[in-house]
């Protein structure tokens, strides 16, 4: 297992002047990338086993998807009383990382009333337990654009919902972030939605492949119209074989992904570039002792080549 401790990093990104990226410097003594990774790579792993690969690893964070395959947070232990959020928080703080999303499952796109609610009522969920953990962000996802909908109305239900909930969030720290996720993914429908949700409260978790495997937009195009939204980064790669995509470590892929992350940079994006290893929902990709260790050392290497 590849290591890096964060001492190191510095140490050897303070020691570049600048970085050029499309005609831009960037003084990587003033820009440091934050990284995290999410626990959906990691399924089977205890909270303190993942703290502490976070801490041994050199992240900065890690983002919440689920523990030991519990994916509706609340439920989880580590989460399920004031007295354990308390010592949860504890145990983070001691390694010096942070929460910094919690992952809910909650889709915005429903009209079914029911349906609506239930997803509507776990984001709540998710809003009052990232205020009580200290974390900054909650995720959402769009998600669909359901045959038996007229698209227009979609939107209008997703950016409905985003404002909802940003009305909750206020007077907490918390912000709602929806995923470029599903068939969302057209940079055009997301800037709509998210010109009709303006929120103080509310952003965007800008997933690069997610977007770039359905409609291959460049980044750059992306980020010009998404930019004033995105708080959070989802990371990762893959090629295509036979017709199907397969997971690969960051720089071994087919998709345009550090074009992305040099396009943060260059705008001086403050938010965390955070390592989505999909383990839980695809088994057959590599080990996250390994995929989680690579990808901080993969990071580092490009930042430093610049």
């Amino acid at each position: 297992m590849k290591k890096y401790p964060r001492r190191h990093f510095l140490q050897n990104t303070a020691g570049l002047i600048a970085m050029a990226l499309a005609g831009t410097a960037v003084d990587f003594k003033k820009y440091k990338p934050l990284l995290s990774f999410s626990t959906l790579g990691c399924p089977d792993w205890s909270f303190r086993s993942i703290v502490d690969f976070a801490e041994k690893n050199g992240y900065d964070g890690i983002e919440v998807r689920g523990i030991q395959r519990q994916l509706h947070l609340p439920k989880c232990p580590e989460f399920s009383t004031p007295k354990k959020i308390a010592e949860t928080r504890k145990v983070v703080k001691d390694k010096g990382v942070k929460i910094v999303n919690l992952g809910a499952s909650s889709s915005l796109h429903y009209s079914n009333a029911v349906e609506r609610k239930k997803n509507i009522d776990e984001a709540k969920e998710f809003i009052d337990l990232a205020a009580a953990l200290g974390s900054p962000y909650i995720r959402v996802f769009p998600n669909d654009f359901p045959p038996t909908q007229e698209r227009n109305a979609t939107i209008d239900l997703i950016s409905q919902g985003l404002l909802e909930l940003g009305d909750y969030a206020k007077g907490s720290l918390v912000t709602v972030l929806l995923e470029s996720h599903g068939q969302v993914v057209k940079s055009d429908d997301l800037e709509t939605i998210m010109k009709a949700a303006e929120h103080d409260r509310v952003g965007l978790v800008w997933d690069i492949v997610n977007m770039w495997v359905v409609t291959k937009e460049p980044p750059s195009l992306v980020y010009s119209k998404l930019k004033k939204y995105i708080r959070h980064t989802h990371i990762k790669d893959l090629k295509v074989v036979n017709n199907k995509e397969q997971y690969t470590l960051l720089g071994k892929g087919e998709t345009p992904i550090f074009e992305g992350i040099d396009v943060l940079s260059k705008g001086n994006y403050k938010g965390y570039y955070s390592f989505e290893w999909e383990k839980l929902w695809h088994p057959e990709i590599v080990e996250p002792e390994i995929a989680l260790a690579d990808y901080p050392e993969v990071m580092k290497a490009h930042f430093e080549k610049k």
